[in-house]
């Protein structure tokens, strides 16, 4: 479609029709999932986005650029290509799109995507450091430390290269973008919600942690013990107890 909206990005083609349902149920759950964000403080003004990847199409919903999170609805999501191309919508896509279509382009087990700038993970982010597994709880989330990745610039797909490139071959559903911040990948967009929340817990406890001393680092043989039960025993759907 193209927009009547001043200031619009014309749309330079059309969501498959056998996409139609997959895209406009995206486009509802991603901008509900943008209030996760505001509820749990990761998020100043408009920066930080979520995305999800259509299944079954190379297409991908995100967020808007500049629009206030009051103001997000699934009307004003933006559906592109997985090279950044505007498909459908009445906005400019988030300045991170080419970040987040190279991730889904070279990791296609990702369905979604999540950008903050959350206070206590930004703050390793601004050092350099990877924030070390310290905690049962990291073990479980990230399978060890979670990793700092490149600095690079926005604009184009350097960020992407930069998270591809930091997590091949590690558990880590999240990185920390050298003096930018977090990015969190998941199976689907809700999971990449779920990392950002819990990368900023565990960046604050840790950062407090080392305000009375040095935490010691779990042992690497108990930490896999801890990913792999929590990855699949952990939860309801197994039976298992909390």
């Amino acid at each position: 479609m193209t927009s009547t909206r001043p200031g619009a990005m014309p749309s330079q083609a059309a969501v498959p029709t056998q996409a139609r349902d997959a895209v406009d149920e995206l486009r509802r759950s991603v901008a509900d999932l943008h209030r996760q964000l505001t509820r749990y403080a990761l998020v100043a003004w408009t920066a930080g986005n979520v995305s999800a990847r259509v299944p079954g199409h190379d297409l991908m919903v995100i967020k808007p650029s500049g629009v206030a999170y009051d103001d997000l609805s699934a009307a004003n999501m933006v559906i592109t290509d997985l090279f950044g191309a505007l498909v459908e919508g009445d906005y400019a896509p988030s300045s991170d799109t080419a970040a987040h279509a190279y991730v889904y382009r070279h990791m296609p087990e990702v369905g979604g995507i999540v950008h903050t700038h959350s206070t206590y993970a930004t703050a390793w982010a601004a050092l350099g450091e990877p924030i070390p597994c310290v905690l049962t709880m990291m073990a479980d989330e990230f399978g060890g430390d979670v990793p700092i990745g490149p600095f690079a610039l926005i604009g184009d797909d350097s960020i992407g290269r930069g998270i591809v490139d930091t997590l091949a071959g590690s558990r880590s559903p999240a990185v920390l973008m050298a003096s930018h911040g977090p990015f969190t990948i998941g199976k689907d967009a809700q999971a990449a919600v779920k990392a950002a929340v819990m990368v900023e817990d565990v960046a604050r406890t840790v950062h407090i942690a080392y305000q009375a001393g040095t935490p010691k680092r779990l042992d690497p043989q108990d930490i896999d013990s801890l990913h792999a039960r929590y990855q699949n025993v952990y939860g309801q759907s197994q039976g298992a107890p909390s």
